[in-house]
């Protein structure tokens, strides 16, 4: 189980937007410099992350991306799932089901019940994390999902890429 490039990416660039000062419009080669992607592949994000509802385009001058909704009312598991779905799909043992049309332990499976159960586990965390939660550092993050407490400042400011 992996994020795929456009999962990790599509959650960078709409990170990016919800970080930018004062909600301010971020154009695409804005987006694609500071996130070191190409152009093209950010536009692709973000037609994706317009289309799910996620960022609103404005034209012209002063026009680029904003957040079509609060930081705070974006669950990180609703992003996710427009851009790559979920870890375990309902389809799942239809996947795979080797050489037959159903899969031999399709009555009686008790991995079914582990994949059952990661997804949920995995559908708790991202449905409670909020874009919003993720413009936090590092520090303030990870000391809130050991201990479920958030840490009452935030980091506004628009994150860089590593070197």
């Amino acid at each position: 189980m992996k994020l795929s490039a456009q999962e990790e990416y599509g959650l960078r660039c709409l990170l990016r937007i919800a970080s930018s000062n004062a909600g301010s419009a971020l154009t695409i080669p804005e987006i694609s410099a500071a996130e070191g992607l190409s152009v093209p592949y950010v536009g692709k994000l973000m037609r994706i992350l317009r289309q799910g509802g996620f960022v609103r385009s404005t034209r012209g001058q002063v026009g680029g991306y904003t957040l079509a909704r609060p930081a705070r009312l974006i669950p990180v598991g609703e992003v996710l799932g427009l851009l790559g779905g979920r870890l375990v799909e309902a389809d799942f043992c239809n996947q795979f089901s080797g050489q037959s049309d159903v899969c031999a332990r399709s009555i009686d499976c008790a991995m079914r019940s582990l994949w059952q159960s990661v997804q949920n586990a995995v559908d708790g965390v991202l449905t409670r994390i909020t874009l919003d939660d993720l413009t936090r550092d590092e520090r303030d993050m990870t000391a809130w999902l050991a201990t479920g407490t958030k840490a009452p400042g935030r980091v506004q400011a628009a994150r860089t890429p590593p070197p």
